[in-house]
């Protein structure tokens, strides 16, 4: 099944780095399946270990109670292993790691999951930056996909989140407190 904004979001069980305190306890399952009932922001980033991905990964870090506070999680993926994952962990931020990150990283290292979301580049074996919300049904609301060399907002995902959630037909530049649109 190919993700298709508007269906059910793909499904998937991977192992990841939550709740892990060392490298022997890592790899406990995640399925998207765990977060019914909220809203989930999934992102695919290329690899660990490089230059634009950790600045993604911690600014979301850093926004992570403002997406507490609209019942979401946040959940990050690439197809590297669930050890290079807790390894870049441990890095801390001045030497390009992601020490503190608030949230886990899922491997999906058979990349399969990358393929079913469409953001796996076949010839590498990579995926691409790709970010998707999940509405507490399971179902894709939101899908982006965007250059490697080009970094996500966050301030423009949290404000694509609340325009998800104001049910409603939101305007561009739509922002919390703004008007929906009614129809004639």
């Amino acid at each position: 099944m190919m993700a298709q904004v508007g269906k059910q979001a793909p499904s998937f069980t991977l192992p990841s780095t939550k709740d892990a305190t060392g490298p022997k306890d890592l790899g406990k399952k995640i399925s998207l399946s765990d977060y019914k009932g909220k809203w989930l922001v999934f992102f695919f980033y290329p690899l660990d270990f490089t230059f634009v991905c950790p600045t993604e990964i911690r600014a979301l870090s850093d926004h992570y109670d403002e997406f507490k506070e609209l019942d979401t999680d946040v959940l990050g993926c690439s197809t590297d292993s669930v050890h290079s994952h807790w390894a870049w962990l441990k890095l801390p931020r001045e030497q390009n790691g992601i020490g503190g990150t608030r949230y886990p990283l899922v491997a999906d290292f058979t990349k399969e999951v990358a393929r079913a979301y469409g953001v796996l580049d076949e010839s590498s074996g990579v995926a691409q930056r790709g970010l998707f919300i999940v509405d507490p049904d399971g179902v894709l609301k939101y899908a982006v996909v965007t250059d490697d060399n080009v970094g996500r907002s966050v301030e423009e995902t949290l404000r694509v989140l609340q325009a998800l959630q104001a049910g409603g037909l939101c305007p561009a530049e739509w922002k919390p407190g703004k008007s929906l649109l009614q129809p004639a």
